[in-house]
């Protein structure tokens, strides 16, 4: 089986979800797949390898995943025997491929979807278009002008923007936009959210909330905004435009809120979906309405509506307490169990005091050795390592150990001048196809630290991956393993190997699996953090700084190390000098 079947499963439970929806079937079957296919997307293990050679064991282990029941259970295991799902099939023979994507152009739900498909024979993106100016569209309900205006911007828009963008990139613009926001008189806050405030890798739209005593002023600020091409709406209470800053174009949303719910309807818009879903359902136990005005006693469906004041409303920790919770952070608001768990102290920015992997002007970095130190020097840090490229790294200009000696002899000089940081001497030292190391043993033992790294052969079969990876894991010198799936965000899916495997084997040789901070790779991924975290693996959260800017990628790395659960406790930069140096002495005397 192929190594991304977790992958081709989550994807076939959306398309039956999906499926399901636009031939009006019980929203029961359409969430169940939907939450299947989110847990086979966040799973680490293989599913393969948990059914294994005995299906009937395999249904119970499966069933032993939280979210996956025991009918659903029995179609992956279907698919393993067979190579695909029956009801899948069935259920693709009755819906066109080309729906799915109709159904992701923004204010278009499943019931008007299925009434384009059914009174005319709309199956794609591309029928749309050219039913746009068609009279028969505008005889279906809700479809008038506006409507369908709207939605040509919108297949206008996806088509040049994509889906969605990095997060490197939209945060910085999301900052400038909220920034200039607050500098409006009478603004009382604003605050972005959506995937945005959850730290996800990629975002779609920027969602920002807004309570200002002068809502026109809020609303003027926004639309009139220098980075503004279009705006697509203008109401009382949400406006919407389109950005274009850099060369991104994206689409921004102003919600403007009362102070007074400025809370519940920050909650509400950070999501997620399934995040809120779980906390309403938890409300209505509770003989209790949420929404994003508040939580209000009793079942009434619009209490606001009736003047009701709320139980708690202006902020979330309000929220979250009434409900008989804990605050929940936003990065792990995902339905993954963060309502039934104890939630450790999250890791934050400012407790990250090392920076483990970096590089000078001696491999492809652009700082010299001392504006390295300098700049760690001046983020506060008590270490910093130079790890620059090992000889395979052609293209990188990497050392080979001639080079690397004398590279040692001008580090151990700079740190001489820098009194107040511990400059550790490292490499970032290629992890070859087979599995061997760019340096040999006697080589690696004259480092301070080893940043072990795949960079080449990243379409490797996932056993060959795996094999790879855990033999530079069980290396005695190794102290870091550095991006290890290769994968660059949107452009390069990278090895596969049996994360599992990865994380017990990094345990048990104390090894350390890098979060790389910067937006292009988050590798490792959030899913992988949470599985690691489990298991009591090391982290590291490192920026792989090649000029002074990639120093600001750390929040990065940790916005993903809190989606994966991850606490200074468990992660190596954040320790004291004297721990993390005698836990690298351990490999390094």
């Amino acid at each position: 089986m192929a190594a991304n079947t977790n992958a081709n499963l989550a994807r076939i439970f959306e398309q039956m979800a999906a499926a399901l929806e636009l031939t009006g079937a019980n929203p029961f079957r359409v969430n169940s797949d939907a939450r299947v296919a989110r847990v086979l997307g966040d799973l680490t293990q293989d599913v393969e390898a948990i059914v294994d050679k005995d299906p009937q064991e395999g249904l119970r282990r499966l069933t032993e995943i939280p979210g996956i029941g025991k009918g659903s259970a029995e179609k992956i295991v279907e698919y393993l025997e067979t190579g695909e799902v029956a009801e899948h099939v069935e259920l693709l023979g009755k819906v066109p491929d080309g729906l799915f994507g109709v159904l992701e152009i923004p204010g278009l739900g499943p019931k008007t979807v299925k009434l384009m498909w059914e009174r005319l024979g709309i199956t794609s993106i591309g029928d749309l278009k050219a039913k746009l100016d068609s009279p028969e569209l505008r005889e279906l309900p809700r479809m008038g002008d506006k409507t369908i205006a709207n939605i040509r911007k919108a297949i206008e828009f996806m088509e040049k923007a994509g889906d969605r963008a990095p997060i490197g990139i939209v945060r910085p613009i999301a900052i400038e936009l909220v920034e200039s926001l607050r500098k409006v008189k009478g603004a009382e806050r604003v605050e972005f959210a959506g995937s945005l405030r959850r730290g996800r890798e990629t975002i779609g739209d920027i969602d920002i909330l807004a309570a200002c005593k002068d809502d026109e002023a809020m609303r003027e600020a926004f639309c009139a905004h220098e980075s503004v091409t279009q705006v697509l709406a203008r109401g009382e209470t949400k406006c919407s435009v389109r950005l274009d800053v850099r060369g991104l174009v994206i689409q921004s949303d102003l919600r403007l809120v009362p102070k007074v719910s400025f809370g519940a309807a920050l909650l509400y818009f950070t999501g997620s979906k399934e995040h809120n879903v779980r906390l309403r359902e938890l409300a209505i136990r509770r003989k209790h309405r949420l929404n994003e005005y508040g939580l209000f006693k009793g079942l009434d469906e619009k209490p606001q509506e009736s003047g009701e004041k709320p139980v708690a409303a202006a902020n979330e920790q309000d929220v979250y307490k009434a409900l008989g919770l804990p605050f929940i952070p936003p990065e792990i608001r995902e339905d993954r169990g963060e309502l039934d768990a104890d939630i450790p102290a999250l890791i934050e920015l400012d407790e990250v005091k090392a920076e483990l992997h970096a590089h000078t002007t001696a491999s492809d970095g652009k700082m010299s050795i001392d504006e390295l130190i300098s700049c760690a020097e001046s983020r506060g840090f008590h270490t910093i390592a130079v790890t620059d490229h090992s000889k395979s790294s052609v293209i990188a200009n990497g050392l080979d150990e001639k080079r690397l000696r004398e590279h040692r002899k001008a580090v151990r000089a700079a740190a001489k001048k820098h009194k107040g940081i511990t400059v550790l001497f490292g490499a970032e030292v290629d992890i070859l196809p087979d599995g061997t190391l760019d340096y040999d043993d006697d080589v690696l033992a004259e480092l301070d630290i080893v940043v072990a790294s795949p960079h080449v052969s990243l379409r490797q079969d996932s056993r060959t991956a795996t094999k790879r990876l855990l033999k530079a894991i069980g290396n005695p010198h190794v102290n870091i393993i550095g991006h290890p799936t290769g994968r660059m965000v949107g452009s390069r899916e990278g090895l596969e190997p049996d994360m599992n495997e990865i994380i017990s084997a990094a345990k048990a040789h104390d090894v350390a699996l890098e979060i790389n901070a910067n937006p292009k790779r988050l590798d490792l991924r959030d899913t992988h953090v949470r599985a690691a975290v489990e298991a009591g693996c090391l982290i590291a959260i490192d920026t792989d700084a090649h000029r002074d800017r990639h120093f600001d990628f750390l929040i990065y790395g940790v916005l993903t190390g809190r989606r994966g659960w991850l606490t200074a406790k468990q992660c190596i930069n954040a320790w004291p000098a004297r721990k993390l140096h005698a836990w690298l002495a351990t490999k390094h005397a």
